[in-house]
């Protein structure tokens, strides 16, 4: 790669992007078409000679435009808002990816004639929605306090996160042994190893490094620690046979559960806007239009099976998930395209395989490009759709839904755990987490002891196994004391769901006892069954050395017992003070009074109390709106003074603009209540 010619694409790209980007705007256009569009005009398929000089230079910056959109899609990932709404978007999206995915494949090896491996890079390719064209036609349309739309955004991240596993599949399929039962179990366990141990280590450490790092109050120091984190990451996720979107999105996630996730989005929001315009350029750079005309009628059939797959798919769950039509119609409208996901995965497939004659690339390409022209229309004729539907099934069918969504809404109420029930599970998962990360440490220290580091050290070399086997089971005796009193906590739970309450003290106490007892010894059986399995792979032959580690590991864990013990309640604390951050940011947030209406997070607005109104001259107490309507007035403007956190005695003037927090539904009816409108804000 000659430097010269290298600066000199990037320069002429630069220009071009920058270019496309003004008149795009200009026009309120998406972007992404104009770049894309630019790509095939710079394109050597398209003139037969390209406008770069070296167009295979630029695919580097291309890998890292994946980079930054994964990371930026995790930074803005909201881990309180898919609760929220998970019983609809979950069961959606993973039905919605999984009937996509075998449709694609179907397709593919029964229609088109194509490999299982091709085939089934179609079908991740038709998967997922586009997010970010969600959010920028949402918010030109000014419909983000329309209840669909969080389902619409809850189900698309959904998919996004589903797509990213989806990705690293397919990425160790294709370069293992075809579709063969091993190649798919094994790349699933890897992935599954590799999410958990990212995501419990980087929430126990990496937000405390990011608040301590912030608190410096230097953006450059900050930058770097982010993107250190999010490079080494991606590059750990790259050697094992991962895609590099993989590790990004995961310390976007990591970056989202800090105190400073919205001056991080801040910093790397210039990055991933060079960078994500030279990915897109890049795409345009690899489509033939000759290719795609060829392929017009395969084309063609491929934007009507996403069109109508997708928009049959999340219709269909939505309603199944208790929707009004009303809602599921636009969900399943907004929904019915491919975006930049369906990019990466066929740029992935010709990287991996090297097969340069297939038509997927192309073929995806030009179907994304159709269903992401074709949305915003979808979209916008979406609601009066929906009106219709509502108001022309028969009478007997609007019976069944009501009724079904009746059943399903008391069947959820009466699911609701109780709360050792809560307690339980959630003690069960940890320790789960905790055998699972023994297994991967265990797993990448057997992998790490083969390697070659007589160029590094040679006495390392000659006693890496010694090395690895040590480390590998300290890390497994330090997890033992953590493992050992949740079996405790266990046992108590299950002994009180035994119980009950009726039962006499004397006995509660001994059954509790006992089954904590059973408990701890049970996992302290499967602690040292997984040592052993590690040790059948790690241990040394040489018998010094296993009498080495022996006596190693039994002072470790006398003299560390309280330590370990201590640490992994402090390890604890910090993964759910990580999980928490977003709440935190929110009270504090709305303490300023300086909380912003988000997509989709609209749970945030200002109401305008007109003279008309019966809130006029009655109190927050005596309109009784928490208990009427479940939103919450946080404060008043008035007279161009703000009044945080009012009092149930504050009575309401006309002209006064109450700051409301709630969500959609609820906002709703507080309109109703009030006879109010929404104000304008700055």
């Amino acid at each position: 790669m000659s430097e010269s010619l290298f600066f000199q694409d990037l320069a002429v790209m630069m220009a071009v992007v920058g270019l496309v980007s003004v008149v795009f705007t200009r026009l309120g256009w998406p972007k992404v078409i104009g770049y894309l569009l630019a790509g095939i005009l710079m394109s050597e398929h398209t003139w037969g000679g390209s406008f770069l000089a070296d167009p295979k230079s630029i695919g580097t910056l291309g890998q890292l435009g994946i980079v930054f959109l994964m990371f930026t899609l995790g930074l803005e990932f909201s881990a309180d808002d898919m609760k929220k709404v998970k019983h609809v978007t979950v069961p959606t999206a993973i039905f919605d990816t999984l009937m996509m995915i075998w449709l694609g494949y179907t397709v593919g090896t029964h229609m088109l004639g194509w490999g299982g491996v091709e085939s089934l890079f179609l079908g991740a390719a038709l998967c997922d929605s586009a997010t970010t064209l969600l959010a920028k036609t949402i918010e030109e349309m000014r419909w983000s306090d329309r209840p669909f739309v969080r389902y619409i955004f809850g189900t698309t991240i959904f998919e996004d996160i589903l797509c990213v596993g989806v990705i690293a599949l397919v990425t160790g399929v294709a370069s293992g042994k075809g579709m063969n039962l091993g190649a798919v179990g094994t790349s699933l366990g890897g992935l599954l190893a590799f999410f958990i141990c990212v995501l419990v280590f980087g929430l126990v450490l990496a937000p405390r490094l990011l608040n301590r790092v912030a608190q410096l109050k230097d953006d450059e120091t900050l930058l770097l620690t982010l993107l250190g984190l999010c490079f080494f990451v991606s590059f750990i996720a790259f050697k094992l046979d991962y895609s590099l979107a993989l590790g990004a999105f995961l310390v976007g996630i990591l970056g989202a559960s800090s105190d400073v996730r919205a001056r991080l989005h801040e910093l790397a929001a210039p990055l991933r806007g060079m960078f994500s315009a030279v990915f897109f350029v890049t795409i345009g750079l690899l489509v033939d239009p000759v290719t795609c005309f060829r392929n017009l009628p395969l084309i063609i059939g491929l934007v009507l099976l996403v069109v109508c797959g997708k928009g049959f798919n999340c219709c269909f769950m939505s309603l199944l998930t208790g929707q009004s039509v009303k809602n599921a119609v636009p969900t399943g409208f907004g929904l019915a395209q491919i975006g930049e996901f369906a990019y990466m995965v066929a740029l992935i497939y010709m990287t991996q395989t090297g097969d340069s004659a297939s038509p997927i690339y192309q073929v995806v390409v030009a179907v994304s490009l159709i269903t992401t022209c074709l949305n915003p229309t979808m979209l916008r004729v979406s609601d009066r759709v929906g009106d219709w539907c509502e108001t022309h099934i028969p009478t007997r069918l609007r019976g069944w839904i009501a009724a079904y969504q009746d059943w399903l809404a008391r069947f959820r109420n009466a699911a609701v755990p109780s709360q050792i029930q809560k307690h339980l599970r959630s003690r069960l998962a940890w320790l789960g987490v905790v055998f699972l990360l023994n297994f991967s440490v265990s797993i990448a220290a057997t992998m790490l002891a083969r390697l070659d580091y007589a160029p590094f050290s040679r006495f390392f070399n000659d006693h890496k196994v010694f090395f690895f086997c040590l480390v590998a089971n300290l890390f497994c005796v330090s997890m033992l004391a953590p493992a050992l009193g949740l079996a405790v906590s266990i046992g108590r739970d299950v002994a009180a769901v035994l119980t009950g309450t009726r039962q006499p003290k004397k006995w509660k106490a001994a059954v509790r006892q006992f089954v904590a007892w059973v408990c701890w010894v049970a996992v302290f059986v499967l602690a040292f069954v997984q040592v052993l399995m590690v040790n059948v792979n790690l241990l040394p032959t040489e018998l010094p050395a296993r009498v080495a580690i022996d006596v190693l590991l039994l002072v470790t864990a006398i003299v560390g017992w309280k330590r370990f013990k201590r640490a992994g309640r402090v390890a604890s604390y910090r993964f759910n003070s990580a999980l928490a951050a977003e709440r935190r940011r929110t009270r504090r947030a709305t303490a300023r009074g300086d909380v912003t209406l988000t997509v989709p997070g609209d749970f945030y607005v200002h109401l305008s109390i007109p003279e008309a109104s019966p809130a006029i001259g009655e109190s927050i107490r005596s309109l009784d709106i928490r208990a009427k309507t479940g939103a919450s007035v946080v404060a008043v403007e008035r007279g161009g003074e703000r009044f945080r956190n009012p009092g149930p005695t504050w009575t309401f003037e006309a002209g006064d603009v109450a700051i409301v927090i709630g969500d959609p539904p609820q906002l709703a009816a507080l309109r109703d209540l009030l006879s109010v409108r929404p104000a304008p804000t700055d």
